[in-house]
């Protein structure tokens, strides 16, 4: 197993990317600590499948905006496993999309506390317990190219989420490695909410691979950035977009 006796931390873990990941990364042997802020029902089933298929993983409602929330996180995974490994920093969302014209400064802030701030705090908190390991970062294809329509605040933290990546492969190496994938239209709720059918279905035509990413592609890139597989990659910010947008 690949990531056997680590301990892994999954933030946003009760849906979609991050429930996949879960379990992803139970199935190679990490004991796995789950953040969820809505998915409670998402996130007890992860944690359901993975003891029964004979892993260790908990639970935990947080809103990772909030520094107390974060640092329940962090000593609850400690306290139960021990120390910490990998951190997947996953939770985030658009909120909503407001072109700069409509939008309120509680609004960017808000979006920027739940993208970027939360990853900074997050990071923080765990490098006290870890003294070698992993982080992979969600950022997104918006990072890219600056999002749809309404998505300029999402964008732009997701870019930060990238340059962040970048930053902290420098300062945190040889040590701990640091990457981040930046997915493109992958079938998740963040999709069913937020983008009309029309254009998922436009994406499928004019993607390469002629189909929308699920969540199993971004859990196995997950997993290899996690790894030892990818000892030799850090600072990296990994598209993962069926072909729509090369970097």
């Amino acid at each position: 197993m690949k990531l056997a006796g680590q301990t892994a931390i999954i933030t946003g873990g009760g849906r979609d990317i991050g429930q996949a990941a879960a379990i992803k990364l139970a199935a190679e042997g990490a004991n796995v600590a789950i953040n969820y802020y809505s998915s409670s029902a998402g996130a007890d089933a992860a944690v359901e499948q993975i003891k029964a298929q004979g892993g260790q993983a908990f639970a935990l409602k947080g809103d990772l905006t909030k520094v107390e929330d974060v640092d329940a996180l962090v000593a609850q995974t400690v306290d139960e496993f021990g120390g910490i490994n990998v951190l997947v920093n996953n939770a985030g969302g658009l909120i909503a999309r407001k072109t700069v014209s409509e939008m309120p400064l509680e609004h960017w802030n808000a979006v920027m506390d739940l993208n970027l701030t939360s990853t900074f705090m997050m990071t923080k908190a765990c490098l006290q317990h870890m003294n070698t390991g992993t982080i992979v970062n969600l950022a997104s294809q918006a990072g890219r190219d600056g999002g749809g329509s309404g998505a300029v605040a999402y964008a732009t933290s997701k870019g930060a989420v990238m340059t962040m990546t970048r930053a902290l492969a420098k300062e945190l190496g040889p040590n701990i490695r640091v990457n981040a994938l930046c997915p493109g239209m992958i079938d998740t709720d963040f999709h069913n909410v937020h983008t009309p059918d029309a254009g998922r279905r436009g994406y499928e035509a004019a993607a390469p691979v002629k189909r929308q990413g699920n969540t199993d592609d971004t859990a196995n890139l997950i997993l290899f950035l996690a790894c030892a597989d990818s000892a030799f990659i850090t600072g990296t910010n990994i598209d993962i977009n069926g072909g729509m947008v090369f970097s």
